[in-house]
């Protein structure tokens, strides 16, 4: 009898089997969790503060709406604290950023300067037509409008992951959609336009200034994460002592026990790579 030709793995030949078949050697080539990352429980911790750090924004931006609305805080002490604090920033910001940043956006001092002007009376003259803009809808839906555009502002913030949920766009309008429905509920067109004015900053600015200054300076990451979560604990204790320990707790689960957890789970990861995957070009 003649010797059966070996099967090889090729499509362009016949070699008197069907198309699926394989022989006992297939599985020889799998390989188990062949890219797992092994990670440190101090650098998830540290990591972890991206998260906290917007979580506190957000718990700091419902303090202030309390706060206006309940009239414990003026409209004109919000606007002038807050654009203090954004001058600071901007100041910062611009020293980080130097020569070589403004090289590659092409963005001078004036250009931001005209777009601060130009958001700044857009909003003061939209101001009037936010109070009234939702007088039909009940305040309850307006809440639970709020709550879930707050929501979707941090599931879909930009934490430094590569993942389809993230979108800088989306957390960004979902959170100035959160204002807008919160700026209805206030006294008048002033109140309106210090907290819409207010959240632009919370939102837009700030997470760009943190991220920068985590790339520039990342021990700096560590003291926001602290000064952030102890600031929003503070005036979240303002409003109710319940809130406050709810956010603490949440603070440390997020910061000591998710870390843990995470490596905990790392071992019963169970990725196989074999033969049937796509072939990847590789770089001699």
């Amino acid at each position: 009898m003649a010797t059966r030709t070996k099967w090889r793995k090729v499509l362009y030949e016949n070699q008197g089997v069907p198309d699926n078949y394989v022989d006992e050697t297939f599985l020889d080539e799998l390989k188990k969790n062949l890219y797992t990352r092994k990670y440190d429980y101090w650098s998830v911790l540290k990591e972890s503060g991206v998260v906290t750090q917007q979580i506190s924004s957000v718990c700091l931006f419902v303090v202030v709406y309390i706060s206006m609305s309940e009239k414990m805080l003026s409209p004109e002490l919000l606007f002038l604290i807050s654009s203090l604090l954004t001058l600071i920033g901007y100041i910062t910001y611009d020293i980080i950023d130097d020569r070589e940043g403004r090289s590659e956006s092409g963005r001078s001092r004036v250009d931001d300067l005209k777009t601060v002007v130009m958001f700044i009376g857009f909003s003061f003259g939209l101001s009037p037509v936010l109070v009234s803009l939702t007088e039909t809808i009940s305040t309850d839906t307006i809440y639970a409008m709020t709550t879930i555009t707050l929501l979707a502002n941090l599931l879909c913030h930009d934490y430094g992951a590569n993942s389809a949920m993230v979108s800088w766009s989306v957390s960004l309008n979902a959170g100035l959609f959160a204002s807008v429905c919160l700026a209805s509920r206030l006294h008048s067109s002033t109140y309106a336009f210090s907290l819409v004015t207010f959240s632009l900053e919370l939102f837009a600015l700030w997470p760009l200034l943190r991220r920068k200054l985590k790339q520039t300076c990342p021990s700096s990451h560590i003291l926001l994460t602290v000064l952030s979560g102890i600031g929003a604990a503070l005036m979240l204790l303002h409003v109710s002592a319940v809130c406050a320990i709810l956010y603490i707790l949440l603070h440390i689960f997020i910061t000591f026990v998710c870390p843990a957890w995470l490596i905990s789970l790392q071992p019963f990861k169970n990725n196989i790579y074999g033969p049937w995957d796509e072939a990847v070009i590789q770089d001699s």
